[in-house]
């Protein structure tokens, strides 16, 4: 397998306003994609199609990696509880259903994660967890902070140090009851839960904030994608 890059699967998104294309689009934002293209990875997107989550399995095992991304709420009834935010937003039941399919067929087949923004949440749902729908204040919609991580910790290795100091959040809500097997690694200095990981992994992670938006210039944000391709080549080779 030497000199053939890793394989990164980004679950994209209905997007019925997307330019430059005829009818209806899949898409996915390009910070995805370009993270792991400077990391040495080749991105590729799965359009959210639920018909197509028999064969899910199957196209796991042609990819290295999985990235889930930002995007609207996950719907509260998928954590078992009714819609009770006013501030709800963005909720698709396709992507809903397509990205859980997705994440626990990757948690069973062990393969490397990066879970960033709603894809943290959409993890800690998969895994039994439930969310706090509206977190009650604007502080981390369009908000660079700093995060403490615990030591030793695969993201802390990730990036280089236990204290990043400029991650982009743009979320609303926020994990509340953790999910199996996962354990929260990180915090904003106000307490908010922003980094777990998953126990018994290989190296699947989750950041409640937006490496990809400031990874072009930020080598710690930049460092979670380089991580990612490198875990991915690991189990490659």
């Amino acid at each position: 397998m030497q000199g053939v890059t890793a394989h990164v699967l980004i679950v994209g998104r209905l997007s019925p306003d997307a330019k430059g294309v005829r009818g209806e689009a899949f898409a996915a934002g390009q910070g995805y994609f370009r993270g792991v293209e400077r990391a040495g990875g080749t991105p590729l997107m799965l359009p959210p199609i639920p018909s197509s989550l028999n064969r899910i399995p199957e196209l796991l095992s042609r990819v290295d990696g999985l990235v889930l991304h930002g995007g609207g709420d996950v719907d509260p009834r998928r954590y078992g509880m009714e819609p009770a935010a006013d501030e709800l937003y963005g909720i698709v039941e396709e992507h809903d259903e397509v990205e859980l399919a997705v994440v626990r067929a990757a948690l069973a087949a062990d393969m490397p994660i990066l879970a960033i923004c709603r894809g943290m949440q959409i993890l800690n749902v998969a895994l039994g967890g439930t969310l706090r729908q509206h977190i009650g204040s604007d502080d981390h919609w369009f908000a660079a902070h700093p995060v403490t991580l615990d030591a030793g910790t695969r993201l802390a290795k990730a990036i280089g140090t236990e204290r990043p100091a400029a991650c982009h959040s743009v979320h609303h809500q926020a994990i509340d009851a953790i999910g199996a097997g996962l354990t929260l690694v990180g915090r904003a200095d106000d307490g908010m839960p922003e980094a777990m990981e998953v126990d018994d992994s290989r190296w699947a992670v989750a950041v409640q904030w937006h490496p990809e938006d400031t990874a072009a210039n930020d080598p710690e944000q930049q460092a979670l994608f380089d991580e990612l391709v490198r875990q991915c080549d690991s189990s490659r080779s």
